[in-house]
């Protein structure tokens, strides 16, 4: 079983991902996380992450592994992850190590969950469940400021706004995989919900579309 989970930050995809993970003995990558780590390379070389030879010799080097890396959730990592995730060279060195995955999860699990912003329409588009969760941007900024004060960073609220705002605009205007739904994945607003409730919507989703599947209804997610 392949699942795709897509959409912005901070929109409550990477917990659904984990929970699914979890729940349904799939192997879980955060392909964000790949990015991440590129751009904490690039950061620690002092490279120009604008600079597509250097982002695209960094990434055909990079593995799994480096999403262990140190400091990874940093907003300035984060930020630089989307100048980078924007460079076409990158994004192609990167496809295969993300598919290989997904074709190729860990011994003992029954299949992959991939989140990101082109899992549906780039990487995975055979997957058996593709879902588009999203929620406003003033939802989204709230989750991240309330992300950043509880790790002990800085954070202003309408700073966040803007900076999501930036990061939207960049991700769905890029010419390479932009962020947008697949077109036969499910739209998950996450805006008014909580963990629990996006967890028995999706988990309702999977037992739908794979009869097969362990999904018998909603469990907890702990």
């Amino acid at each position: 079983m392949i699942i795709a989970l897509d959409g912005p930050s901070a929109s409550g995809k990477g917990t659904l991902a984990r929970h699914l993970a979890k729940a349904l003995n799939l192997a879980y990558l955060d392909t964000g996380m790949i990015y991440r780590a590129l751009a904490a390379r690039l950061l620690e070389a002092g490279s120009d992450p604008a600079d597509s030879e250097a982002a695209r010799r960094a990434a055909r080097v990079l593995t799994v592994a480096d999403l262990e890396r140190p400091g990874l959730r940093r907003e300035e990592v984060g930020q630089t992850a989307s100048v980078v995730a924007a460079i076409p060279e990158v994004r192609a060195a990167l496809l295969e190590l993300q598919r290989q995955f997904a074709m190729r999860p860990p011994d003992g699990t029954a299949g992959a969950v991939l989140d990101g912003r082109d899992i549906g329409t780039v990487v995975c588009p055979q997957a058996d469940v593709k879902l588009f969760v999203t929620a406003s941007a003033e939802a989204r900024a709230a989750r991240r400021h309330k992300e950043l004060l509880d790790r002990g960073e800085p954070s202003i609220y309408a700073r966040v706004v803007q900076e999501m705002e930036a990061r939207d605009a960049r991700d769905s205007a890029r010419e390479v995989a932009p962020l947008k739904p697949a077109p036969n994945a499910l739209i998950l607003d996450t805006s008014e919900m909580d963990e629990e409730a996006v967890f028995a919507a999706a988990m309702r989703i999977v037992a739908a579309r794979t009869p097969s599947s362990p999904a018998q209804g909603p469990q907890s997610p702990d």
